[in-house]
């Protein structure tokens, strides 16, 4: 068989370890910080941790590698313009390129208030370094972020100091993303990644073993501590928990998580060099991403139970009731700071990666630097991302009422369904040379089969429930 043409890209990953950190970079965010133990603590813990892992593993990884492959096989580097040259290469409607310009408007649309989510963390640090939380009781806490990351709607007071730190963190990204491929979003991650993932270790023993020192009682009644009592939540199923909402979720936060159906994967799979392994570099990438959504949850919980915390709080459970736990142990203010430093390292690997879709694009299309790109579309950015301080309505709404719930699941839908039934069977077959052909044929049937159908069901269901979102957000 003749080999296929593959992208020629005007820039690739420097080694195989760089794509890695990068994409583990781009999936391990603050999805896995502060949504997953937000969505666990809401969905029953480990029985929400089961189907998160099932999701993963026979939606998420298929979806993940489908992106690699159509990234590289095309000859672009903006996911769009390469979606374009694989579908009319296989003979099919260019029109098929609608999921990647849905996948990198969702992706766009996110970094915006993904930036402002950003901005409450930075706005932390200096709170935990000077010691402004110390002596302060829950609602006292929570008054704090109310006051200032919220403030009262309509008006600019409150806000000011999260929109410095949201222009900061604009700022910082653009940039990055205007150094290119190696200088900017591989040098940040082969920097950020590993002192993140010896941050997260050390905070999650730090949490573990305080947390089995504290003794506490259950609901129950039962004598414990922290500690067992938050490996019990992650790892003990409530299986009572479980309903649709459960599975919605799961799937969801495993779309918003690992970063498929944004056309992330797809910009980062056409600097893939041809050495490296599609199917294992997906697996590697999506199970360390669940890994450390998991470590993190070791992280969060032993402190929640130790400290009496609510772990039903949603969003709140990291910038609420977090903080009065941080704040009352030894050295908590150090502790906290190293905290939110962790997940200002988080923070800034996935804002640029969700930002790159759109820089690539725009540079590609209208001929353009890096540099210029990422100046015009780093101040639609920040436009948008500002509506969503001022408003956290707008904030909201682009998250729990149009990206998440439609954006990412409908480009991912279509992204399978071009995959498994329009690319053609060649070109998948030349990704994945040197695989062994029975991964190969199952995660072909995955993509083919399976991801379609758990996808629709999941889009369907989700729009279904968009009139009841939408209540919540707007009939206040």
């Amino acid at each position: 068989m003749a080999a296929l043409p593959s992208s020629p890209g005007t820039a690739q990953w420097s080694s195989r370890f760089a794509f890695i950190m990068a994409a583990v970079g781009s999936s391990v965010g603050l999805g896995n910080l502060w949504r997953f133990s937000a969505e666990a603590g809401e969905n029953g813990g480990g029985a929400f941790i089961f189907v998160y892992l099932a999701c993963v593993v026979f939606i998420g990884i298929p979806v993940l590698m489908s992106e690699y492959i159509v990234g590289r096989a095309g000859n672009a580097s903006s996911a769009i313009i390469s979606v374009e040259d694989v579908a009319e290469r296989s003979g099919v409607s260019k029109g098929w390129a609608s999921f990647a310009w849905v996948g990198t408007i969702g992706a766009f649309l996110i970094v915006s208030f993904y930036c402002v989510v950003a901005a409450w963390v930075l706005m932390y640090i200096p709170k935990f370094l000077t010691g402004a939380f110390s002596g302060m009781d829950p609602a006292q806490i929570a008054s704090v972020f109310d006051a200032e990351a919220i403030g009262p709607q309509g008006g600019f007071s409150g806000h000011g100091t999260v929109m410095f730190w949201f222009t900061v963190f604009v700022i910082f990204t653009a940039f990055l993303v205007s150094r290119g491929v190696n200088k900017g979003i591989e040098a940040t991650a082969k920097i950020l990644m590993p002192v993140f993932f010896l941050l997260l270790i050390g905070l999650s023993l730090y949490s573990l073993i305080s947390g089995f020192g504290t003794p506490i009682t259950t609901e129950s009644g039962e004598a414990t501590n922290g500690g067992a009592a938050a490996l019990a939540f992650l790892f003990s199923p409530d299986w009572s928990a479980l309903n649709f909402k459960t599975f919605s979720d799961a799937l969801g936060q495993a779309f918003f998580s690992i970063g498929i159906g944004s056309a992330i994967m797809i910009t980062y799979g056409s600097y893939l060099p041809r050495d490296v392994n599609i199917p294992q570099s997906a697996i590697l990438v999506a199970l360390t991403d669940t890994l450390v959504a998991i470590i993190a949850g070791l992280a969060v919980f032993p402190i929640v139970f130790s400290h009496g915390l609510d772990v039903n709080s949603g969003a709140g459970l990291f910038f609420k009731t977090l903080p009065v736990a941080l704040s009352s142990v030894p050295g908590g203010n150090i502790v906290g700071a190293a905290f939110f430093f962790l997940a200002f390292f988080a923070a800034i690997t996935s804002s640029i990666s969700l930002f790159e879709p759109a820089v690539a694009y725009v540079a590609e299309k209208f001929e353009l630097t890096r540099a210029k790109s990422a100046l015009i579309m780093g101040v639609i950015m920040w436009i948008i991302g500002a509506s969503c301080v001022m408003s956290i309505k707008m904030l909201t709404f682009l998250d729990e009422g149009l990206t998440g719930p439609v954006m990412l699941p409908l480009s991912g839908l279509l992204l399978v369904l071009f995959v498994g039934w329009r690319l053609k069977r060649a070109m998948y077959i030349h990704e994945t040379l040197g695989v062994p052909s029975w991964l190969v044929n199952l995660l072909y049937f995955l993509i083919r089969f399976v991801a379609p159908i758990s996808v629709a069901v999941i889009l369907v269901m989700s729009v279904l429930g968009l009139p009841e979102v939408y209540a919540g957000i707007f009939g206040g």
